[in-house]
């Protein structure tokens, strides 16, 4: 190690400066790179306000659907740097989501009817609130194709929780919370029977089909869903679409719009006029209105019955309770949007050049007064539009869905047809600005825009064709999201960002600094249940066991080898593998895998995973970490062996090297040389006051852990140098200096950490 340090680095600094100078020679002004790239100052002020120095992080983290991919993007704002997926409803194969046995626990959760679904479609993410406002603790998201919900824990974002609606066949109105994340709301969309297994004719559409909005029940302690403590209420066979929860004066009251309220039948090949058609014929649909904290208190009464196991309050009972209402709103809706002080909410229809806001206060005057101007076919009673409304506006063509400012009153709402942003006053009803973009926009985010605070700042554009703003890629092309500066009165577009895992759908950003992501695990924890994994060991604890034809392991993973080396089985045993990361150090993330037998498992530090296969083949098997992780890298690996029934050995030895005692000494010397470089960097960090910074404990803890294990290592090379054995002795040297090299580097990196971030002299 003193030889690499004392020789190396002269050398990298000479060519570093080499560099440095032919750079100089070389390099182009700031107008010589905006000639040659044809740049003008608007991009370059775009530039500066996306730009994040290295070393620096962005000030918003961004959670995307990952639309027909099943998963969850997520990325950085300003920058658009794409920072991970999580694997949600599909495996994911980086973090061994779906190939090791403690997350296909957690996907198994989402079996439908006994089958495994493996395929998902996530459209609308949810961030946990607190009294209205983003807490950065949890994220759900729901699966349109598969009616299901998972849990998504933001302290190691990480999926823990799947559940499967019980009497819905698809839903797109899901995840969306309440106030304080008591519920999580999903609604259906196409209407179905909701008894499992019961075919009805399409002609009982109207008779035997039906809607709903369910509420899943949260437990924040727990970070789960409680199925049981859930419930849905029953709604008409019309095509429920996207809901919001109220807050301020309208908390307690949750707002559900719908289309195709017409209930009308398609069917082409029978000659009748298609769903297009059909399904937007009416001039207006319906927004339900829902007092869903009464609702909970009358299910709780006992007045739900149950289907499928799940309570349901039917239609007339939550007529006759006063929890249920519907209002017209403009034809195909999508999206409907509470303001951020809950006075308000606010609806647009994809048919219709106007953008309608519904006073809350109206709705709750038309309510007490009974004011209804009908009921629809279910005996729901329906508040006049114009009973309900504040003003409506005329935004453009194919308006959709709407997000808030921190600035009073101001709102954005995209426009499909017009591929434009809309920047509009919701209070006096007047447009304030409009951007162009590239195409055909869905959604759109502001930063933390769903909360009783939007944080104002950004916009992100949704938009559902790329066409030529990129490189192109083949016909599929992927989706555009377009970063927009809101901070002044004119929009500024600033960035396209190119997203290559299926549709995303819609993004929620919270402010990164309500983030408070752990960096390891308690070691030996099951992640994905944050309890203690059963089969997790500590070094020196590694064992293997046999019964009958099921072998089990419990094994460790450090830099740089993997405990035990050796797995020896029979063809046509059942193998179980739990390894446990014993690192401390952040980011020292191990994996694991085996030649053929399709696993795969990451092990961040402290968490211990189970892998599971029968060796259905003999054979020799190469398993190794597959996490870059240290210099010998590639030296942690091992052999599975899968012998025939009955195999005897005939060599009792392995094969040997020729170490000579010259090469012990040179190992000694080595070993000499590098603790001198430990002492120096130790003598550094315990002369600054680096118990002030966490990170450099974590590491100065992985360090001492390092340095714990060399006493055995010495006791070994020692006493197999006084029997004059060199290849023992000389390998167990060598194993000394691994743990220092691996001490080192944690040394090096923490003292490096402690420069960068003003560490100061103790006294």
């Amino acid at each position: 190690m003193k030889k690499i340090t004392q020789r190396t680095v002269p050398l990298l600094l000479a060519a570093g400066m080499g560099l440095a100078a032919a750079t100089a020679w070389s390099a182009e002004s700031l107008q010589d790179v905006l000639k040659r790239r044809s740049l003008s100052q608007q991009d370059l002020l775009a530039a500066a306000k996306t730009y994040v120095p290295t070393g620096k992080r962005d000030e918003f983290v961004a959670f995307s659907s990952g639309g027909q991919s099943g998963q969850i993007i997520v990325y950085g704002i300003p920058s658009m740097r794409i920072l991970k997926y999580i694997g949600v409803f599909t495996p994911e194969p980086w973090q061994g989501y779906g190939f090791d046995e403690n997350s296909k626990a957690v996907l198994a959760q989402g079996k439908i009817d006994g089958k495994d679904i493996t395929w998902g479609d996530t459209h609308h993410p949810a961030i946990s609130e607190t009294n209205g406002e983003y807490d950065g603790q949890f994220l759900f998201i729901n699966d349109k194709a598969n009616p299901r919900l998972a849990v998504i824990d933001l302290r190691d974002f990480e999926t823990k929780q799947i559940v499967v609606n019980p009497i819905y066949k698809s839903e797109h109105g899901g995840a969306f919370v309440t106030t304080n994340t008591e519920y999580v709301i999903e609604a259906a969309q196409y209407p179905a029977p909701l008894e499992n297994k019961k075919f009805q004719p399409l002609e009982e559409m109207n008779d035997k089909f039906r809607g709903g909005v369910t509420y899943w029940k949260f437990d924040r302690k727990e970070g789960r869903i409680v199925p049981k403590e859930s419930f849905s209420l029953e709604l008409p066979p019309y095509w429920q679409d996207l809901s919001d929860a109220g807050k301020g004066p309208s908390e307690g009251w949750s707002f559900t719009n719908s289309f195709c309220s017409e209930r009308y039948v398609g069917g082409i090949e029978k000659g009748r006029p298609p769903y297009e058609a059909g399904c937007s014929a009416k001039d207006t649909d319906y927004l339900h209105v829902i007092n869903w904290k009464k609702a909970a208190e009358i299910v709780k009464q006992g007045k739900a019955k149950k289907i499928n196991g799940h309570d349901v309050l039917p239609i007339d009972v939550a007529v006759k309770e006063g929890i249920l209402f519907l209002i017209p709103e403009p034809k195909s809706p999508h999206g409907v949007d509470v303001t951020p002080d809950g006075t308000k909410i606010i609806v647009s229809g994809k048919l219709d050049t106007h953008t309608s806001v519904y006073s809350f206060e109206k709705i709750q005057a038309a309510i007490k007064a009974g004011k209804f101007e009908s009921k629809d076919p279910y005996g729901i009673p329906v508040i006049g539009m114009k009973d309900a409304l504040h003003t409506q506006v005329q935004l453009g063509l194919g308006p959709l869905h709407t997000q808030y400012d921190s600035k009073p009153c101001t709102a954005y709402t995209s426009l499909y047809v017009d591929s434009q942003v809309a920047k509009w006053d919701f209070c006096e009803g007047k447009v304030l600005d409009k951007i162009s973009v590239h195409y055909n926009i869905g959604h759109l985010m502001t930063m933390e825009g769903d909360s009783a605070k939007p944080a104002g700042r950004f916009l992100v554009a949704l938009n559902k064709l790329a066409i030529d703003r990129f490189v192109p890629v083949g016909p599929l092309h992927p989706q555009n999201h377009q970063l927009i500066d809101i901070a002044n009165d004119k929009m500024q577009l600033l960035y396209d960002m190119p997203l290559p895992l299926g549709e995303p759908h819609y993004v929620v950003a919270i402010d990164a600094k309500k983030l408070k992501p752990g960096v390891r695990y308690k070691v030996g924890t099951d992640s994905r249940t944050d309890k203690p994994h059963p089969g997790a060991v500590r070094a020196g604890e590694e064992v293997t066991t046999r019964k009958g034809n099921k072998v089990e392991v419990k094994g460790t993973l450090i830099r740089s080898h993997i405990t035990p080396e050796t797995i020896d089985v029979e063809v046509g045993d059942e193998v179980t593998i739990h390894l446990t990361n014993l690192e401390r150090a952040q980011d020292e993330t191990h994996g694991f895998t085996v030649s053929t037998y399709n696993v795969h498992a990451s092990i961040e530090p402290g968490k211990t995973v189970t892998v599971k296969f029968k060796a259905d083949k003999e054979g020799v098997y190469p398993y190794y970490c597959t996490e870059f992780c240290s210099a010998l890298h590639l030296e942690m690996m091992g052999y599975l062996l899968v012998k025939p029934k009955g195999w005897k050995p005939t060599k009792t030895e392995m094969a040997k090297a020729n170490y000579t005692e010259a090469d012990y000494k040179a190992t000694l010397k080595k070993v000499a040389d590098t603790q001198a470089v430990i002492d120096s960097v130790v003598g550094y960090i315990t002369s600054v006051n680096f118990k002030d910074f966490p990170d450099v404990v974590a590491m100065v803890e992985d360090a001492t852990d390092q340095l714990s294990k060399i006493p055995e290592a010495k006791a070994k090379h020692e006493a197999a140098a006084a029997k004059k054995d060199w290849e023992q002795a000389n390998l167990w040297a060598e194993q000394i200096w691994q743990y220092q090299v691996k001490t080192a580097d944690l040394g090096l990196r923490a003292k490096t950490y402690l420069e960068q971030n003003g560490a100061k002299k103790v006294k």
